[in-house]
């Protein structure tokens, strides 16, 4: 029997398979961004010609910085925190940084499921009457005049919000594989299917022809502009889900000996192929639209939440099976919202696990609750879209590239830790790293982040935010944005549970999660 004296860590549940956590993956790479803003930022970026900078930006940042969140979390075995303080004594509080961020998308992002969810039920009726705009903003969110936080509830919001936390609580509580891999295993051939079924129909509109030609006829010229290149960056950068978290809690589920180059490699190419999809099926539904209206495609494009809740519930309303349309369309962003929701979540709950040692149940209400708490009193109200809209251009856009610069600089420049993450990923893998990855990770990648990191920052600065008021932007944008790292570095400063190995000897990691089942330490998905 070992010695009650030794260090032990909760054992580390996981997917029953490469092929679940592979779906796992896909589930949270696959989201809202994928549909709604791929194809206006392929479109504003060269049609055609964009494919170009995407598909370079794929094999030179999105796979590379996938494998960086992988090595990270397969080799350390733990949350975003745990393996950031195995991998260095100074990088845990850039794990906390992610968990943080995590929770302000986690209360945002529910929100914009429960809108979806509510159009998927009036596509079958066309609910939304003949002007879409007026209905989502005055009907339907019944959005305050001034922007900013109010405390006037919309209760058909606050209802729909209630059931999608209640639903993502349930997937997390049941465990990683029963709960997580089961999800992925059935949404995601569901997503395919119904966003197949989706772009059939779109194909067969009138005008679909003009929609593509407009899509993919290539704008050479753009290829000069070197925004257009930093936007391709940006784009695999965001539909990927790297750099905050995600991939590194997702890769510590996995088998030690698990592919994970392979596995990265077929996530990064299903998440693009699931993105040159929506874009074939977005701009065939906007050219019948075009078509319809008598205008040019240009006049209306549209992205993100005018793409999704004004501009195709007006092409539902003029095209043929317009509800089927519909159906499809908002049940993908539901079913693509949800696994997206769930690994967001899943970042804050292991992060919690791992730091307090208890049980995944327990964590689960103990983080779930409060923020569908949060969720609910902040964009159920009136005001709720505002704030929204502020924390997802601040947090999320700007949050993400900030924490994701900063720890590329520390793993490659401060810790020198590259070597060794890639003879890691080369010990277990079938496409080898052997230098390029480190020279990509090391100096490459985080010139680019920074330039990006900065032209997001100038442009913010530059212009205020939708020209909201100065009291919002300051406190829910640069004062949100401000507060998470130093926040941060409050909660590294927090001693762990008594018994947690934060060495970054993979074999003591090893060993301690093996002798926690002759200890009992905990019962993991049964705790």
């Amino acid at each position: 029997m070992p010695s009650t004296d030794a260090k032990v860590v909760p054992k580390r549940e996981g997917f029953s398979s490469r092929k679940v956590f592979i779906l796992a993956a896909i589930g949270s790479a696959v989201g809202l961004g994928n549909i709604w803003r791929f194809p206006y930022v392929a479109y504003e970026g060269g049609g055609g010609a964009f494919l170009i900078p995407y598909l370079i930006a794929l094999l030179l940042a999105g796979i590379p910085l996938l494998y960086l969140d992988y090595s990270i979390g397969h080799r350390f075995r733990g949350s975003a925190p745990l393996s950031l303080r195995r991998l260095g004594r100074g990088a845990e509080w850039l794990g906390w940084w992610q968990v943080l961020i995590c929770i302000v998308i986690a209360v945002y992002y529910a929100a914009i499921l429960a809108w979806a969810g509510k159009y998927t039920l009036l596509s079958f009726t066309k609910g939304w009457g003949a002007d879409p705009n007026a209905y989502f903003f005055s009907d339907y969110l019944k959005a305050a005049e001034t922007p900013g936080p109010t405390f006037d509830f919309v209760p058909e919001i606050t209802l729909t919000m209630v059931l999608f936390w209640v639903i993502a609580i349930g997937v997390l509580a049941m465990g990683v594989q029963a709960g997580i891999g089961r999800t992925a295993v059935i949404f995601i051939p569901a997503l395919v299917v119904a966003f197949i079924a989706l772009v059939v129909i779109s194909l067969t509109l009138d005008g679909a022809a003009a929609g593509l030609n407009a899509f993919f006829t290539p704008d050479w010229a753009a290829l000069k502009d070197t925004g257009v290149w930093i936007s391709a960056i940006g784009q695999i950068f965001f539909s990927l889900s790297v750099g905050f978290g995600i991939m590194i809690t997702y890769a510590s589920y996995v088998g030690r000996k698990t592919d994970m180059t392979g596995s990265g490699s077929v996530v990064a190419f299903s998440n693009s192929g699931f993105e040159l999809l929506a874009g074939i099926g977005v701009f065939a539904a906007l050219g019948f639209m075009a078509q319809s209206s008598g205008q040019d495609i240009s006049e209306v494009v549209a992205s993100g939440i005018g793409l999704a809740f004004i501009a195709f519930p007006a092409i539902i309303n003029e095209a043929p099976a317009g509800a089927l349309l519909g159906v499809l369309f908002f049940g993908s962003l539901v079913l693509a919202g949800v696994t997206s929701l769930i690994s967001i979540l899943e970042v804050v709950i292991g992060a919690v696990r791992d730091k307090v040692g208890i049980s995944r149940r327990t964590a689960t209400f103990v983080v779930g609750v409060p923020m569908a708490v949060a969720s609910i009193l902040m964009f159920s109200t009136t005001g709720g879209i505002y704030l929204l809209d502020t924390l997802d251009a601040f947090v999320n856009s700007f949050g993400i590239l900030a924490v994701a610069t900063v720890m590329m600089l520390v793993v490659s420049g401060v810790l020198a830790k590259l070597p060794e993450l890639e003879r890691h990923m080369d010990m277990v893998s079938s496409i080898k790293l052997r230098g390029w990855w480190r020279w990509l990770i090391g100096v490459i990648l985080p010139i680019i982040l920074v330039v990006m990191l900065v032209r997001e920052m100038g442009t913010k600065i530059a212009t205020p935010y939708e020209d909201y008021p100065a009291e919002l932007i300051n406190v829910f944008g640069w004062g949100m944005a401000a507060a998470l790292p130093i926040i941060a570095i409050a909660l590294s400063l927090i001693p762990w549970r008594r018994g947690t190995v934060l060495s970054g000897d993979p074999d003591e990691v090893l060993a301690a999660e093996e002798a926690q089942d002759a200890l009992l330490v905990d019962g993991g998905d049964k705790a």
